[in-house]
């Protein structure tokens, strides 16, 4: 609580003073108190945190993220808070203070008051180190936590960041184009984007076995189709979806269509290797343009 609150509460400053002299209460931030002593449990440190700012705050960025679910937080980072532009509050050694134009719009009214999902993870994605790792950040996660690109489209417009705006709207682009799950975002950004690669059809609509399905990926060249499904382990380890796979690559064989698998260990330790050998097939097939080496090209 705060000192406000415990004298609201029918406490005179001598009494709050004598219950922290006796070892009872401890201080916790500058106005804050807890009515017991022992470290912070993290719920505890985030309420200490939102009543040690004075006006409306909202957590933000990492511990928003925590909080959602979207992204663990280690115990000896900062709470970050948002508080509206304008405000007087300030930081300190264990908040980090941001503050924004869009405040009430961006906000959920909460027990604990917290930045929307969509505008934490664009929040995560402004923080990244470079335009890159921004793009890989908000489609991971909006695709991961199933956010719709509408969303994240409303969400930077609303915002306009400073930063990677661009890179920003390319990469949500990505995700209204049909990108679903974290390794479809890595591929299209680590092995189509970085390698010259054209653009697919992506979750383009299959029949099989009498049920409509979706291939992850597929590339239409003069010369035929290829099929590149993304064979991702959380989502491919039961006997039902195994089974599933198999019936999609047979549904590919008799439409004759070309088809290609790729996994986590290829798309994240070996995306060169992957993009070569999707080029390949397609300069096979009638494509004409031309593989293009990234950095981490050897």
């Amino acid at each position: 609580m705060t000192w406000q609150q415990a004298l609201a509460h029918g406490y005179t400053p001598d009494a709050v003073v004598a219950q922290i002299e006796g070892g009872r209460w401890t201080r916790r931030g500058r106005g804050v108190l807890a009515t017991f002593t022992g470290p912070l449990l993290p719920d505890a440190r985030l309420r200490a945190a939102l009543l040690s700012v004075p006006g409306p705050a909202a957590l933000s960025h990492r511990s928003a993220a925590a909080l959602l679910g979207l992204q663990r937080s280690a115990d000896a980072d900062p709470v970050h808070l948002t508080v509206p532009y304008g405000s007087s509050a300030r930081g300190g050694a264990d908040v980090a203070l941001h503050r924004s134009r869009a405040f009430a719009h961006i906000t959920v009214d909460a027990d604990l008051p917290h930045v929307a999902k969509v505008h934490t993870i664009l929040d995560l994605a402004v923080d990244a180190p470079d335009a890159r790792q921004a793009m890989r950040t908000l489609t991971a996660l909006a695709a991961a936590h199933r956010v719709p690109s509408f969303l994240v489209e409303q969400a930077i417009e609303l915002r306009r960041p400073r930063r990677y705006l661009r890179p920003l709207r390319d990469a949500a682009g990505l995700l209204r184009d049909g990108v679903g799950s974290v390794l479809e975002a890595d591929w299209a950004l680590d092995v189509e984007r970085a390698h010259g690669l054209p653009a697919p059809h992506r979750q383009a609509p299959v029949v099989v076995e009498g049920r409509r399905c979706a291939d992850d990926l597929l590339y239409a060249m003069p010369g035929g189709e290829l099929v590149v499904r993304l064979d991702g382990w959380r989502y491919h380890a039961d006997s039902r979806t195994a089974r599933r796979d198999r019936a999609r690559d047979n549904a590919a064989e008799l439409a004759h269509r070309a088809r290609m698998v790729f996994g986590w260990e290829e798309v994240h330790r070996h995306p060169c290797t992957a993009a070569s050998l999707v080029a390949r097939r397609l300069t096979e097939l009638g494509w004409t343009g031309e593989l293009t080496r990234c950095t981490s090209c050897s």
